[in-house]
């Protein structure tokens, strides 16, 4: 195999015209929301795909990378630790996970009950006494479903204020803001226009809480219209999942 990034790489060419493509398409939604000078941050998502693609995209210019199964994602971390890069945990995250995804990750997207608070500030707290650790960023996530049925993760709006005290009481975190996946199967913006609303309240209580993570690669420019700062963009900058064995 072509060294990852190497010149005449093909892989790497293939992502750096996919970067191009969603860097352009960022930039052209961020001016068309009014936002030319404000652009948000790029989470790569990389699930599925081998260290050596998260090296080249390292090359390329990456800077935050996003997993969300635990087992893949620490030993990718271990073993890209040279890059430097932060490494976002986007996933449902089961509490007994917490110990390790601390060891790694910079932020969690996924926070969604008391118990997961919890669990996450011991742990940090546990790898600031050993590592000095910075406090683990943390996400609300929140659910934008009606339909209990269909419901893909997240804390229901109303707990957001609760959840939010909880996590900006404990030293070992930092509360980031908020995150949530757009419904299957409808229009993205009004989802999107109720987490920039919950976003305020938010802030509101929280002023350092600005986050918004929100956006993938089927609707980061509604995100980007409602004030998204951290975008998860996966398969229009990685491709399809690569096939097994």
């Amino acid at each position: 195999m072509t060294d990852p990034g190497a010149a005449g790489d093909p892989r790497s060419e293939e992502l750096r015209g996919r970067l191009d493509a969603v860097q352009r398409r960022i930039t052209a939604a961020a001016a068309a929301a009014g936002r030319a000078g404000d652009l948000p941050t790029l989470i790569v998502v990389t699930k599925f795909h081998p260290a050596e693609d998260i090296k080249r995209l390292a090359v390329l210019g990456v800077t935050d990378v996003g997993e969300n199964r635990d087992q893949e994602a620490a030993a990718k971390a271990e073993q890209l630790v040279e890059c430097g890069l932060a490494w976002h945990f986007v996933g449902q995250l089961q509490t007994k996970k917490a110990k390790s995804v601390v060891r790694y990750a910079a932020a969690v997207h996924s926070v969604d009950r008391p118990q997961l608070v919890d669990a996450l500030a011991k742990a940090a707290q546990a790898q600031q006494d050993t590592t000095g650790r910075a406090p683990l960023e943390c996400f609300i996530q929140v659910s934008l479903e009606d339909d209990a049925g269909t419901h893909r993760g997240g804390a229901d709006p109303n707990d957001v204020g609760v959840l939010a005290e909880r996590i900006a009481t404990a030293g070992s975190l930092k509360l980031a803001g908020v995150m949530a996946v757009a419904p299957l199967g409808a229009p993205p913006g009004p989802a999107f226009e109720k987490l920039a609303a919950v976003s305020a309240a938010l802030v509101a209580q929280h002023p350092a809480a600005t986050g918004i993570s929100a956006g993938m690669s089927q609707d980061l420019e509604a995100a980007i219209l409602f004030g998204a700062t951290h975008l998860r963009i996966g398969s229009d900058i990685l491709g399809s999942r690569p096939p097994v064995g």
